[in-house]
Order: structure tokens, then sequence, then C-alpha cells
């Protein structure tokens, strides 16, 4: 069987875009499609970016321990549903990219899992990205702002550390961790 590798890390920090390019130079690395409770953002599709569904519906998912991790963030849930995780990790590595509490849910759940913390290269770095990105209102950025601190604080539960001061960089760490 193969590993689980959880990428975790402050909003704004540049998950996604990393993982999308170790993604474009690593095919054989299946990512894991979270579900969330929250809309749709402009140009977002259900099943691609997340499975998008009701509060009810993740709540049935979550009781029944249907999800390999899940958190509540700003009035909105997210979580990993843990089917197809197994199911992938039959065929080759397996990546999530997820907040810190479900990092730590996975490596209470999955203790041979990988952990890396992608971070930032300061905080003053990371508020422009959070507040540059625009897709959330200013409420949202101050909850978001305030989270990254504790966060930030939890590097050390990781197993790896991999700064994120240019994405090709920061991708090509990622990458050489998978195995």
């Amino acid at each position: 069987m193969s590993r689980l590798y959880v990428v975790s890390g402050p909003s704004g920090v540049g998950k996604s875009t990393v993982v999308a390019e170790v993604l474009k130079v690593r095919p054989d690395i299946w990512l894991s499609v979270s579900a969330t409770t929250r809309p749709p953002r402009p140009g977002e599709q259900s099943g691609r970016e997340y499975f998008f569904v009701s509060a009810e519906e993740f709540a049935q998912r979550a009781d029944a321990g249907d999800m390999l991790e899940w958190a509540s963030f700003a009035g909105n849930s997210y979580g990993t549903p843990r089917g197809p995780v197994q199911e992938h990790l039959e065929r080759g590595p397996v990546l999530l990219e997820i907040e810190l509490q479900g990092a730590r849910q996975v490596r209470d759940a999955m203790p041979e899992s990988v952990l890396i913390f992608l971070a930032p290269p300061s905080p003053e770095e990371l508020k422009r990205r959070l507040v540059g990105r625009g897709t959330e209102d200013d409420a949202s950025v101050r909850a978001r702002l305030e989270r990254a601190d504790a966060e930030l604080a939890a590097v050390a539960e990781f197993d790896h550390v991999v700064r994120n001061i240019d994405v090709a960089t920061a991708a090509e760490e990622l990458s050489a961790l998978i195995v």
C-alpha cells in the first residue's frame, strides 16, 4: 500500500497553487477532493475543487464515520471522504490538502501518514497574499489571519516543512518528499 501525504498550512500560503504544480509533473499522485458546506466561489465546480454538500448531508456523513477528518470554520464544514482515500492508496500515493485540525485528525487515524507544512516566507507576506486574493470579506480575512498565528505555531507537529517563497521551488521540494 502507498503512503498518505498531508499538506497543511495557513490560509493564503499557496497550498492549492503549489499542489497544482506538483500534480502537473506527478501524474502518479492522486489528490483527494474534500467535501464542504460552503458555497462555491466563482469558477469552482463540485467534484473538482470540493464536493459542495448541504450541512445536513455533511453531518450525516461525519456521524457515520465516512470522513477521515473534518472541521468547521467560519460557519462551514470541511472534510475528507474516507472511502476514496483508502481506495486510491491501493494504487499509489495520495495527497490531502487540508487545514491543521484535519492534519491532526489524520495523524491520529493514520499514524503512518506523512505531514508536510507549507510555510509562508513571513507573516507579513501571508497577510498580503490572503488580502490580495480578494475572495473573502474583511471579517473572514481577519478570522483567517488570527487562525494563522496558531497554525504557524504548530509547525513542530509536522514531519517536513516546505517554505513557499516561490511556487516552482516549493513544488519541487514537495514533489521530492512524495515517494
